[in-house]
């Protein structure tokens, strides 16, 4: 008896000291193979800095797609291992059907899924958001890709891929006390704010924008250069006039003085609107007076326009149906569609991006490194200028051996450090911020100007990644933000956006073909067992009892 109270007295001691370490220790074991709950070093870092409470509210609750039950379930063990590492914080799903108008009001749109079940086809509304609250801040995250994809196994694949970077951007965003600051270089016959609206209306959700008019360096240049090196990036937009000295040596300084620069440029004169009101233009060279800065970074763009087999649509008027104009949708070469690079932050899981008469990129030996962005299809024909582009070429049968030049280069990273266009040279004026090399600085060369340009709807600007003719869709709009936070990007947030994870997606076809086996298997062998060994354990009883 003594022995018994004993043991059981050990039995106690023993549970409440394991009770007690498993208050006092706490530990999360990945096992995943591609470990996809083990946080970064970058995501570490943000979370160190949340040093008040930061609610995230998921709507994945409630009825929906068997599929994205995947989703929810990843995004809760994600966001666990956030609020494991910083108590602060909080997480909690909610159910967004009660509460839809006032999503939609705060810009959470609703994803429309074609759900399969049983070999039959429905629909499903889901709201695949969360919302992020710190302080007196909100914003928005979107769970679910917007790249075009060939299936929603595939979109589900993408967007588990991208918790981590899509959640720990919207924090690291929402903690900053100080936005980082972009200039909008005017003053060289740029594009106007409208046509840059839709793209510019994303960056001031991330970061300060303000205009700044390079003609004033003709008044002021050291001024100019001290003002502009004050901000964080430059962002030049389809200038149609020639820079002058001043304006070239301000932008040159501001890149060796660390600055980073996004040019989108056009070295051929060839305007779309021009071409659709008279049926024919001239496309000719155009001179930005730009060619010796860009070849100090290792880059040349020239003055050939690119036709690709692989190229957007136009719509095009064919004729009349009564008092019915007809319209019809038609592949325009002089507009390809461009793929990215699979292997950058940047372009990785971005939709094609349309550009509108393309220059080519030649790239130099030097020590910069060059990252290729976007590429054209091998079947590119070089199309000299100046030369007639004619509305009509549009109806004429294109022939494979015409289209024959390969890749072209359309969108380059260049990162490194910069020499300076004027080491070596006499300068416009003198500055005591003159240096002649950058340290580690980068800048996105896209050798076309309209890329960030959205179209105009009843005198209002429309979406970027929208075409309002044909519907087609773009990754313009993100890929240009993916460009504007790779060059603001300190920490290395980015590369968290070439995460790769593998996912085992359930073949729903193969499953509704074998469902009677594995309904068999799962639900009447198990019973069948059962029954049987009932059966012989009842039998054996009897003969040993009898």
């Amino acid at each position: 008896m003594n022995k018994n109270i004993k043991n059981i007295g050990l039995l106690l001691i023993g549970i409440i000291v394991l009770n007690f370490a498993n208050q006092s220790f706490y530990k999360r074991f990945d096992l995943t193979e591609d470990k996809r709950y083990t946080l970064s070093e970058t995501t570490n870092t943000i979370l160190s800095k949340v040093k008040k409470p930061l609610f995230i509210t998921v709507y994945l609750e409630g009825d929906f797609p068997s599929e994205f039950k995947r989703l929810q379930v990843e995004t809760r063990q994600y966001l666990e291992e956030l609020a494991v590492k910083n108590s602060n914080i909080k997480i909690r799903f909610e159910n967004p059907d009660e509460q839809r108008e006032d999503l939609i009001k705060k810009g959470m749109m609703p994803s429309q899924l074609t759900v399969e079940e049983d070999g039959k086809l429905s629909e499903a509304i889901i709201f695949p958001w969360a919302e992020i609250n710190f302080e007196e801040k909100t914003k928005v995250v979107s769970l679910l890709p917007t790249s075009i994809v060939a299936s929603q196994e595939e979109q589900l694949q993408k967007a588990i891929e991208n918790l981590e970077y899509s959640f720990s951007e919207a924090i690291n965003s929402i903690i900053q006390n100080k936005n980082k600051s972009v200039a909008i270089i005017t003053g060289n016959g740029e594009l106007q704010d409208i046509y840059q609206y839709s793209f510019l209306s994303e960056v001031a959700k991330k970061y300060k924008l303000a205009k700044f008019t390079l003609d004033s360096a003709a008044r002021n240049p050291q001024q100019t250069l001290l003002d502009l090196t004050s901000l964080d990036l430059a962002i030049i937009a389809k200038p149609t006039e020639k820079f002058t000295p001043d304006e070239k040596f301000v932008l040159d300084q501001f890149i060796t003085n660390g600055g980073k620069t996004l040019w989108m440029l056009d070295n051929v004169q060839a305007e779309q609107d021009s071409l659709m009101s008279s049926g024919k233009m001239l496309a000719y060279p155009r001179d930005l007076g730009l060619t010796d800065l860009l070849f100090a970074y290792g880059i040349r763009i020239n003055t050939t326009l690119i036709k690709d087999l692989y190229a957007a649509q136009i719509s095009l008027a064919t004729g009349t149906i009564g008092n019915q104009t007809q319209y019809k949708n038609l592949d325009w070469f002089y507009h390809p569609l461009v793929g990215g690079n699979p292997n950058s932050a940047i372009t990785k899981n971005v939709a094609p991006v349309r550009l509108q008469f393309a220059n080519q990129i030649d790239t130099l030996k030097s020590n910069i490194k060059k990252t290729p962005l976007l590429m054209s299809s091998p079947l590119t024909q070089k199309i000299g200028t100046p030369t007639i582009i004619e509305l009509q070429s549009i109806a004429n049968e294109p022939e494979e051996k015409d289209y024959i030049s390969g890749n072209q280069l359309f969108a380059i990273l260049l990162e490194g450090n910069f020499n300076s266009a004027y080491k070596n040279r006499i300068k416009p004026f003198n500055t005591s911020l003159f240096k002649e090399n950058a340290t580690q600085n980068k800048m996105i060369v896209i050798a076309d100007g309209d890329v960030g340009k959205n179209q105009i709807l009843k005198g209002k600007p429309t979406d970027l990644s929208h075409d309002k003719w044909t519907n087609q869709s773009f990754g313009n709009k993100d890929f240009l933000i993916n460009s504007v936070d790779y060059l603001l990007d300190d920490s290395g947030l980015m590369e968290l956006r070439n995460k790769t994870l593998k996912i085992n997606i359930l073949d729903k076809q193969k499953a509704y073909q074998e469902r009677t086996f594995w309904q068999f298997l799962n639900v009447v062998l198990p019973l069948i067992f059962l029954f049987a060994f009932g059966f012989v354990f009842n039998y054996w009883r009897k003969r040993k009892y009898s």
